[in-house]
């Protein structure tokens, strides 16, 4: 789980590309019109434009500005990007395919071209309904993606995920199976948006970091499933195995933890709670004098400026003993689905790079590596793990430089 960059909180934090052909007629008519509809419960609505000043102004002014302790020098952008934002019909696997509504956005490069590459960016977690893709002047982090890889001539597809962005729902933190649709069903009414304002599909690249990196993941899974092509997946900082990485966070505490680890377990457990029909499963685990602020935190009713002064500085201080003690055995149905919610065990087709800190205060590297080995024993695709080093590979930093490192991978496949 996460700390973001500021109103952004990393953690645990498709279909082919989309390549942009504009045709002048439908943009206009975009802009015209305002919001179109695509077919029932689906709309995309243009929401802005980012000119290519204001994209390197994100490269170099407010990028070193938000992120000072991590210095990274970016190719300026080429290419001004128009903003969508779109809504969609999905369903909630955990609650019985009922249905629902979620958004994300579609961010398309103003270049003419027959095929141009698109990359799905799951993003990590935060702590507001808003501070998401589809709302990217309130995310630093879906800016720099936009900046990076849009301004660059890929068009970017980015779920908001279940609660999140114009969702009517709770959040949805860390399910596994709405995780998955919602991504894959923000993919395809990515595709039908682009498809109608005109561009064209090219290779399809994955990412995404903390909680975005564990969703690319399963997002990835779910691709392969259904016989989506992934031409490359680039997980950052990613919490492969949930597991592991609560009882990390439990049984071997340190003075560098991140302070948001409480508030992230605190997400999490409500979310089981309702998507996993887990009654009183947030009595069991965190004492009572901190129920009130977990359970306003989830709800979106906890502001930021007061959030770290409701909660202990370590997650141990937050829990009940007895959850506690379920946690090393896994006992209890909340420890059995944290198991059935990795996001790396299965024997993949897609080119793969980990991208971990070595001192990353939130995801341990043997965790953020965990497909590397997996893959090989599988003879599964190839998948390597790129360590940032330095004084400042944590958390933030190591996104920063993945976000550099990974776009140059992305174009090699582009030039083969």
């Amino acid at each position: 789980m996460v700390i973001a960059l500021p109103r952004l909180i990393g953690f645990l934090g498709l279909l082919v590309v989309l390549s942009c052909s504009f045709c002048s007629a439908a943009v206009q008519t975009a802009e015209v019109a305002g919001k179109i509809t695509l077919s029932p419960g689906v709309t995309c609505e243009q929401i802005g434009t980012y000119s290519v000043n204001r994209l390197n102004q994100i490269l170099t002014d407010e990028v070193p500005a938000q992120l000072s302790d991590y210095p990274v020098s970016y190719p300026p952008a080429r290419d001004a990007v128009k903003l969508y934002r779109i809504t969609y019909r999905s369903v909630i696997p955990e609650l019985g395919n009922r249905h629902t509504t979620a958004s994300g956005l579609l961010a398309i490069p103003e270049i003419e071209g027959k095929s141009f590459p698109v990359v799905s960016y799951q993003h990590g977690t935060v702590f507001t309904k808003t501070a998401v893709p589809s709302h990217p002047e309130e995310s630093m982090e879906t800016r720099l993606i936009l900046a990076r890889f849009a301004g660059q001539g890929y068009i970017v597809v980015a779920p908001d995920y279940f609660g999140k962005g114009s969702s009517r729902e709770t959040d949805a933190y860390l399910a596994k199976a709405s995780t998955q649709q919602a991504c894959l069903d923000m993919l395809r009414a990515g595709r039908s948006a682009s498809e109608r304002l005109g561009a064209s599909w090219g290779p399809l690249f994955v990412t995404g970091w903390s909680q975005g990196g564990w969703a690319t993941m399963v997002f990835l899974n779910k691709l392969e499933n259904v016989g989506i092509p992934v031409t490359a997946a680039a997980p950052v900082c990613a919490p492969e195995d949930l597991f592991a990485i609560i009882n990390h966070w439990i049984h071997d505490p340190s003075p560098s933890d991140s302070i948001f680890l409480p508030e992230l377990l605190a997400l999490q457990l409500h979310a089981y709670e309702h998507y996993y029909h887990l009654r009183g499963l947030s009595d069991e685990a965190i004492k009572p004098e901190y129920r009130a602020a977990a359970r306003d935190l989830y709800l979106n009713k906890l502001a930021w400026p007061g959030l770290l002064k409701q909660f202990p500085r370590h997650l141990s201080g937050m829990l009940q003993p007895g959850f506690i003690a379920e946690s090393s055995l896994g006992r209890g149905d909340y420890w059995e689905i944290i198991q059935q919610n990795q996001a790396y065990r299965w024997r993949s087709t897609t080119p793969m790079r980990c991208y971990y800190g070595a001192k990353d205060e939130i995801v341990p590297p043997f965790i953020a590596q965990l497909p590397i080995g997996y893959q090989k024993v599988m003879k599964g695709a190839i998948t390597t793990g790129v360590e940032v080093t330095g004084s400042k590979a944590n958390h933030r930093g190591a996104f920063v430089d993945a976000v550099e490192k990974e776009k140059e991978w992305f174009d090699s496949f582009l030039n083969k």
